[in-house]
């Protein structure tokens, strides 16, 4: 054997574990998903071709449409408030502070805990009568807690609900990315700044913000694919299993797992995920567009 061929064969071996995992993992459950959206199947009886059968039911179906619009509102609310969020708490533990890494640790806490445990301490807290946020804003507005928001067990409030339980517990992590970016800004701009007398909101939005566009693109891509394929955060906080999931909380990939596991309309549920896939690849190729734009 040559010793080019020695040589490439080596690099494919360190590169077959990772990509065998992908191709069984991903790859080949993504083909049968396409595949299987043109058909009908419910996992015992043959299966049937039906075209385009699956994707004309979803113009019809209700219930679809109503997840459809929780996964958007969903996302509307959690991409800005966490971006934000995570911004400020970048910027405020970049100074010189007195126990900064602390504080960074806090902060990032949310984010490695166990999901499960701290959905069932939010939902303490945010218990419609015995909580202690309930309480304090009726101790605070003399309102009664019967008249205050019932959180996750009002439907008007469980989406809020769980876009403040996402942004708390992710910004953390996004906190992260925004203080690498932030080590990544040319300390030269902001003396530059002040010889011609700019001020700290000035120093903000004309040096800090145009350097951390890489990053904020970046952070709002990883944000938006997260939110259209939340699952287990509404599953925990409205905890109690998944028939106890209504119309309020009702999100996409959840009405994947429902249609296919529950009800057995795999070729369905898969029209259902290919309609996701083309969500999320569709903003993410506008996303790089409008970023080459920009940078443009």
């Amino acid at each position: 054997m040559k010793k080019h061929t020695r040589e490439v064969m080596v690099a494919y071996s360190f590169i077959a574990p990772n990509f065998i995992g992908f191709a069984v993992f991903t790859l080949v459950p993504l083909v049968f998903a396409l595949v299987l959206s043109f058909l009908k199947w419910d996992g015992a009886n043959p299966i049937s071709f039906v075209g385009l059968g699956n994707f004309i039911s979803l113009l019809r179906d209700k219930v679809f449409w109503i997840a459809l619009r929780n996964t958007v509102a969903y996302t509307a609310g959690v991409v800005p408030l966490t971006m934000v969020a995570a911004l400020f708490l970048a910027i405020l533990l970049n100074q010189k502070l007195k126990g900064r890494n602390f504080f960074r640790t806090v902060a990032f806490f949310p984010y490695v805990a166990s999901l499960v445990a701290v959905a069932v301490v939010w939902n303490f807290i945010f218990s419609p009568t015995r909580g202690p946020v309930n309480n304090l804003l009726s101790y605070l507005t003399n309102i009664p807690v019967e008249k205050l928001p019932q959180w996750a067990a009002d439907k008007n409030w469980a989406i809020p609900t769980v876009i403040f339980f996402s942004v708390w517990k992710n910004m953390g992590y996004y906190m992260v990315i925004y203080l690498a970016g932030l080590q990544g800004v040319n300390a030269e701009l902001y003396e530059a700044a002040s010889i011609d007398g700019a001020n700290s909101r000035q120093k903000f939005f004309n040096v800090t913000l145009p350097q951390l566009a890489p990053t904020t693109f970046f952070i709002m891509m990883m944000l938006i694919i997260s939110s259209f394929k939340v699952y287990d955060i509404f599953l925990n906080i409205f905890a109690g299993g998944d028939n106890q999931l209504t119309d309020a909380t009702r999100v996409l990939v959840y009405q994947i797992y429902n249609t296919a596991f529950r009800f057995l309309q795999f070729g369905y549920a898969s029209a259902i995920a290919m309609v996701l896939f083309v969500i999320v690849v569709g903003i993410t190729l506008v996303q790089f567009r409008f970023e080459k734009r920009f940078s443009a």
